[in-house]
């Protein structure tokens, strides 16, 4: 089947790799421009822009460039843009969707799946419509949520969302056959600074935040990284950090976290051990926020 691809970070490559894997002819790839990051400001290609020029693709940036390529589908992972109308009246798409959809349509479904303690999330390939991930479902596939990072899971859904694309393109009867969206929808809002600031409303919504990875709290108006965590049976106070057998431990409302590794600002990660050994002062307790 001749393909266009569209799809920016790394999670879009599993698919992207099958595709040419199976022998589908990948007319295009179109992801998102490069972009400057680090102290150097140096421009960084999308790594689907780096697997595809590996693969020997044709990679362009503009929507626009659709038009001059002849194809039979698009296949859509995390390309970062909403597909207008007009191209998708021209080619049809579809869209692996890292969510059991219409749970968490949207831009972070996977983290937010992750912070609402969500037993169980998935893919959905779906055939792509111009409003926000509302296409009809052609195939579902599950997994576990369980004590997995936003990293670990996104890359389990990428293997088994490149699967499933696979299957359907490879099935006549998947291809033809869809079916609506059933349930309640609910919408994955876009992650924002906050987002990753720990809350002393409960353990389990804390670790929740760590998994998600760059989560921070505030300790004598210094930030501090939170790397890894886990429940601890010490008791503890609500708001205090304290140093107590041979753990650093947080207190929130329903119980005490300890805090294993950690990144200071403007430092590395340390264990948190070394950190509060490091601190000057003390070795009373302090509050957080």
């Amino acid at each position: 089947m001749r393909v266009v691809f569209l799809g920016t970070p790394e999670a879009a490559v599993p698919t992207l790799r099958g595709l040419v894997d199976a022998r589908h002819d990948v007319a295009l790839v179109i992801t998102r421009p490069d972009r400057r990051r680090g102290r150097g400001s140096d421009l960084v290609a999308s790594p689907v822009k780096s697997a595809a020029l590996e693969l020997g693709l044709h990679v362009g940036y503009r929507l626009a460039d659709i038009d001059d390529v002849e194809v039979d589908i698009g296949v859509v992972v995390a390309y970062g843009a909403i597909i207008p109308s007009a191209i998708l009246a021209r080619v049809p798409m579809l869209n692996v969707h890292f969510s059991l959809l219409p749970r968490w349509r949207g831009a972070a479904p996977v983290q937010r799946a992750i912070l609402a303690g969500d037993e169980e999330t998935g893919v959905s390939i779906i055939s792509l419509e111009a409003t926000l991930d509302t296409g009809p479902i052609h195939l579902q596939r599950h997994a576990s949520v369980g004590e997995k990072t936003a990293q670990g899971l996104t890359k389990e859904l990428s293997e088994i969302g490149a699967i499933a694309l696979l299957d359907v393109l490879a099935s006549p009867d998947l291809l033809a056959h869809s079916s609506e969206q059933a349930g309640e929808a609910t919408y994955a809002e876009k992650l924002t600074k906050e987002t990753f600031r720990l809350s002393l409303t409960s353990v389990d919504l804390f670790l929740r935040t760590v998994h998600l990875g760059g989560a921070y709290l505030f300790i004598d108006a210094k930030r501090l990284g939170v790397i890894s965590a886990h429940p601890s049976i010490v008791h503890v106070a609500e708001g205090v950090v304290a140093r107590v057998d041979g753990e650093v431990v947080l207190g929130t409302r329903d119980g005490t976290v300890a805090i294993e590794e950690v990144r200071p600002e403007g430092s590395r990660t340390m264990s948190a051990l070394a950190w509060w050994a490091g601190r000057r002062g003390t070795d009373q307790p302090r509050t957080w926020s």
